[in-house]
């Protein structure tokens, strides 16, 4: 065994014998994690300053620290220079960056430096704040990528193990529940399961108010079905897949989700992997699409989907199955979980049709992670397909996603170019429900070109009631959130508010909201409130800002709340 320097729970230094190594002082842990994470070596006085703001000689205490961690790691040659340069021996282990090369096992990974809280400037504190968010979003993604692994190949027991880790770890996220129940009763533990959802209904409603969403209940559930007699169970399952997309399509979302749910159990009874994997895609992907707060138990089924269309050869199940599976994770801010889901898919198939989906869920993930120039590349890419396949709602879809892409890159015209476009085909296909969302982000840039915000708000009402008509979250709350950019443009403040406070509300609803979104209104939030001279809210609504930003990986909203922070914090 080798020098291991473990980060991630209480800091150690573990020498080759397997005994820690004594290292006094929360600063040397905050400094070695500082130098270790850093993404290029960072200079002695930005460290000294950010480590030792209060100290008479904040180089001498950095150097100081530096020569106690050089004498734990027994090595003279390392943490040395100006920029410090790591210089660690050969073949030391450091978990922290195992973590981000998807190598290390995450089942007892904590949070960055455990319980430490050091004594140093604010800059660190924010520092420490965002990273601590983004790892934590990574171990939650990394269990739980593994436990629908585990789910899909259908070993329960170590489903059961990790969905177990995932509760620990943040007892009061409905999704880690949802993967436990649903890990439960797959394994044919329906008493257990339905004990957790009690237990958790309970404990949700002692500690938050409020129970969980019905979700988790309908994870547990027991099979029922039964085919009719005269007719095979592939006929039957094929009907009624025919039957539950059909009634999706009219709106009746709770009569095709069950005609789905008794398809993927009477698929089960023959050994047709192909209509297994078809039957359980088609209700994954209705479950994400079709109802709100259901993406959970629909991440399991498409996982399950695609391990199924694999045994097949069923290519383009698969691809579809890690198409959905990426979008998911990327409205879920689970961007590195996303962009492998993605790649999968896009290797399976080359038919535009599929890479219209594929390549448009991709820009999605990307303009959201902070990369935006690939990601409109991306939803150029998706454009040229769906245009070739005569994919109309895919071409929507992508006009309508990549719009807020070139917002975001302050190319306005084109954003409206592209709005435009999208609002004119919704119009063409009939295809009402997406266009609150084009509505609200053209209103979003027509304020950047300095029109009249009163204007605006009639066709924003329009649109925000459509939205409740639909009972659609993200859809309310983008059109919330740009009704109160409206009336901030107005400087009414208040009123600004009260709409940012009803967009949130209206987005986190459900237990699965599209995280970026929220990011958005928490930065509205802390602005207005910023102008308002409420500085002690402002403050707490842009640390509430980084520290999801951080978790969803949005590295452009980390950036600008942590400068935010920055310009607030007293000197």
């Amino acid at each position: 065994m080798g020098l291991r320097i473990k980060l991630l729970g209480d800091p150690l230094i573990i020498g080759e014998d397997g005994r820690p190594r004594v290292v006094r002082g929360n600063q040397c842990w905050a400094l070695l994690a500082r130098v270790i994470m850093a993404p290029k070596p960072p200079e002695r006085g930005s460290l000294a300053n950010e480590l030792f703001p209060e100290t008479v000689d904040p180089l001498g205490s950095l150097r100081w620290c530096l020569a106690a961690l050089r004498k734990a790691l027994g090595d003279s040659n390392c943490l040395v220079g100006d920029p410090i340069e790591a210089n660690f021996p050969a073949g030391i282990e450091i978990d922290v960056l195992q973590l981000e090369r998807q190598e290390l096992c995450v089942d007892e990974a904590g949070p960055l430096l455990g319980t430490i809280e050091p004594r140093c400037s604010p800059e660190f504190s924010t520092w420490l704040l965002v990273e601590r968010q983004r790892i934590a979003g990574l171990v939650e993604a990394k269990l739980r990528q593994r436990t629908m692994r585990a789910i899909s190949i259908e070993d329960f027991d170590c489903a059961i193990r990790l969905a177990r880790l995932s509760v620990r770890s943040d007892p009061f996220g409905e999704n880690a529940h949802i993967l436990l129940v649903k890990s439960l009763a797959l394994a044919g533990r329906y008493e257990a399961a339905v004990a957790h959802v009690d237990e958790t209904e309970s404990f949700f409603l002692k500690e938050l108010g409020e129970k969980p969403s019905p979700a988790l209940r309908s994870a547990a559930r027991r099979p029922v079905s039964s085919a009719p007699g005269g007719i095979s169970i592939e006929a039957f399952v094929n009907s009624l897949i025919q039957s539950g997309l059909a009634a999706l399509s009219a709106g009746a979302a709770e009569v095709g989700i069950d005609c789905l749910r008794r398809a993927v159990i009477e698929a089960e009874k023959i050994s047709s992997r192909h209509l297994q994997a078809k039957a359980t895609l088609e209700l994954g992907t209705a479950l994400v699409h079709a109802v709100r707060g259901y993406d959970d138990e629909g991440a399991i089924l498409l996982r399950q989907s695609t391990e199924l269309a694999h045994q097949s050869g069923s290519a383009h199940i698969a691809a579809a199955g890690f198409r959905e599976l990426g979008y998911v994770e990327a409205l879920a801010g689970r961007r590195p979980a996303a962009a492998a889901y993605l790649a999968n898919a896009i290797d399976l198939v080359t038919d535009a049709e599929s890479l219209a989906g594929i390549h448009g869920v991709m820009g999605f993930n990307l303009v959201d992670w902070g990369k935006v120039g690939e990601g409109l590349d991306h939803f150029g890419i998706s454009l040229d397909y769906a245009r070739t396949a005569g994919s109309r709602r895919r071409e929507i879809w992508s006009l309508g996603l990549g719009a807020r892409g070139l917002l975001v890159a302050d190319r306005v015209d084109e954003a409206d170019d592209w709005l435009e476009s999208c609002l004119k085909q919704c119009e063409d296909q009939r295809w009402m429900a997406f266009r609150p969302w084009p509505v609200a982000l053209l209103s979003e840039s027509r304020l950047r070109q300095q029109d009249d915000p009163t204007y605006l708000r009639n066709g924003l009402e329009e649109a925000f009631a459509v939205s409740c008509q639909l009972g659609d979250p993200c859809w309310e709350g983008a059109v919330a959130r740009a009704m109160a950019l409206t009336y901030a443009a107005t400087d009414e403040l208040s009123t600004a508010m009260d709409w940012l406070a009803e967009a949130r509300r209206r987005c986190g609803r459900e237990s699965d909201p599209y995280m970026a979104l929220h990011v958005e209104i928490l930065a509205s939030q802390a602005d207005i409130t910023a102008r308002r001279g409420e500085q002690d809210l402002s403050d707490a609504f842009a640390r509430e800002w980084v520290s999801l930003a951080a978790r969803t990986h949005m590295n452009a909203h980390v950036a600008h709340a942590a400068a935010f922070i920055g310009r607030h914090e007293p000197s």
